[in-house]
């Protein structure tokens, strides 16, 4: 039975923010943070198969690519990268790119990185608070400047880029080429509704990304046999023994993992690998997910 309150890896990035709050009090300085990644406190344990972080843009990503996992071995790598982003706040006019507008041969692709050209092709849209965007590995996407964001994936740092906008950073053609579904994005299925606290807001062949909405003062009992990863976005509460609010995680691999609510109430994003096999809608035709949150005696919260 494992609890931990996760640590927090510090990544600065040309396109980072110097300010993360309330997200983080990590002071930036003048070398701006663009990533947070959580680990697991026991830096002996066993790597985790997913990989959660948080991510702040003060300017533009690179247009960029992750391979599926038969490229990824085909090169040597372990697994591929398919992604799930959850918008935490956008400035009015933050934009993500997922596909591209058109399709395009491989000849065709190769020539628009080589010429630059791609960055008129990706297929941009608008994105607010609450958004969810889900990238499948070999899509071809951005995240634009003004947005912070959750991101859950598979573990891995295999991203191939096509287009940087004058950082001088080396470009990836052959493998983004080989790694690319060089055509528009495939429809992302709404989000479920599973109860009055849980939406299953994407279930990919990887790992089912949840909202929780738990109510003010209350408790529940998440059932969390396999790697759990529970990031907090609104409220405060606590986590087994762990006391948790905006912007902190908890990794659990635990029979029964107790989540007190604080006065205000407690939203998360719960993740976990999808054990199960078929589509999402078959998924949860054949059993709802495995993190299953059950209502316990209500109970009053205190300091």
């Amino acid at each position: 039975m494992t609890i931990e309150h996760a640590t927090v890896q510090v990544k600065r990035k040309p396109w980072g923010s110097t300010n993360l709050v309330p997200w983080n009090d990590t002071p930036a300085n003048d070398d701006p943070i663009g990533e947070l990644w959580f680990q697991r406190a026991d830096a002996a344990a066993p790597e985790t198969g997913l990989l959660l972080k948080l991510l702040f843009t003060s300017e533009p990503l690179s247009i960029q690519v992750h391979p599926d996992d038969v490229f990824a071995r085909s090169i040597g790598l372990a697994n591929g990268k398919t992604e799930v982003w959850y918008i935490l706040s956008a400035t009015p006019d933050a934009q993500v790119a997922v596909g591209l507008k058109r399709s395009l041969s491989r000849e065709e692709l190769r020539s628009a990185i080589s010429d630059g050209s791609i960055s008129d092709l990706v297929q941009w849209r608008q994105v607010r608070s609450g958004d969810t965007i889900f990238v499948p590995a070999g899509t071809i996407h951005a995240v634009g400047a003004g947005i912070v964001l959750a991101e859950i994936q598979q573990r891995s740092d295999a991203t191939f880029r096509l287009f940087d906008y004058g950082r001088s950073r080396e470009l990836h053609i052959d493998n983004a080429v080989g790694a690319a579904r060089a055509a528009p994005a495939q429809r992302q299925s709404p989000p479920e509704k599973l109860n009055e606290t849980r939406t299953a807001l994407v279930v990919s062949p990887h790992f089912v990304l949840e909202q929780i909405d738990l109510s003010a003062a209350s408790v529940w009992i998440l059932d969390a046999q396999k790697e759990t990863w529970i990031v907090v976005i609104e409220g405060h509460g606590q986590i087994a023994s762990t006391k948790v609010s905006v912007g902190q995680a908890v990794f659990a691999e635990a029979d029964h993992v107790e989540i007190e609510v604080g006065p205000g109430g407690l939203r998360a994003l719960p993740a976990y690998p999808n054990i199960n096999s078929g589509s999402p809608k078959e998924w949860h035709q054949a059993r709802p997910p495995r993190a299953r949150l059950k209502m316990k005696e209500v109970q009053t919260w205190s300091h």
